[in-house]
């Protein structure tokens, strides 16, 4: 048989096992090959479709489907952010800055009034640049231990008893402070004493 001779329709032309041509086969057999060509194209087809889609059953929601099929993830609870410097921590600690410098500042201009009327104990004073430097570092590092008591810590047994606790040192530093500062702003020359010095 000659490929010319094959009906267009066919897939294909060729001696089948028993000798007959496909347009032969056809015709002969209990079921035409163009049927279960084309029941063999829709199943295909559907089972695409199908997968396409995925699993889907009218009665059931697609709820159900995606808890049995695929396993919720559990993710680590993440820690919430604690905010440290919040404003009783900024109340606090700027309360402690202004006792420290009222107390400085006090004690700076009575030495400057003790060498100038002559007092032997007052012979240098401190640079204002060298009391600032000095100064703020030590308010640094209170800053910096009081945020780190203020701060959770999770290795440290007791953690939550000793965090209530962070703003005693300030609170008590900047009340003595300020008590300093009083005192020396109080501070009068002994009775009997005149600006040209004592008798």
């Amino acid at each position: 048989m000659i490929r010319s001779e094959c009906p267009p329709a066919m897939w294909f032309c060729g001696e089948f096992p028993f000798g007959k041509t496909g347009h032969e086969a056809t015709k002969t057999e209990g079921i035409p090959l163009r049927a279960v060509q084309f029941i063999i194209f829709l199943l295909l087809i559907g089972s695409y479709a199908k997968a396409q889609n995925g699993p889907r059953d009218e009665g059931t929601p697609t709820a159900e489907y995606t808890g049995s099929f695929i396993q919720p993830v559990s993710l680590p609870a993440t820690p919430q952010p604690q905010k440290v410097i919040d404003k009783k921590f900024l109340l606090v600690m700027g309360t402690l800055g202004v006792a420290e410098t009222m107390r400085l500042t006090t004690r700076h201009l009575v030495l400057v009034h003790e060498q100038a009327e002559g007092a032997p104990w007052a012979t240098t004073i401190p640079s204002h640049s060298h009391l600032v430097v000095r100064n703020a570092s030590i308010f640094a590092a209170e800053m910096l231990v009081g945020y780190e008591i203020k701060k959770r810590h999770d290795w440290l047994p007791g953690d939550n008893v000793i965090r209530q606790f962070w703003w005693v040192y300030p609170v008590v530093a900047a009340v003595i402070d300020f008590k300093l500062a009083a005192h020396t702003m109080q501070l009068r020359p002994p009775v009997g004493c005149t600006e040209e010095g004592c008798p």
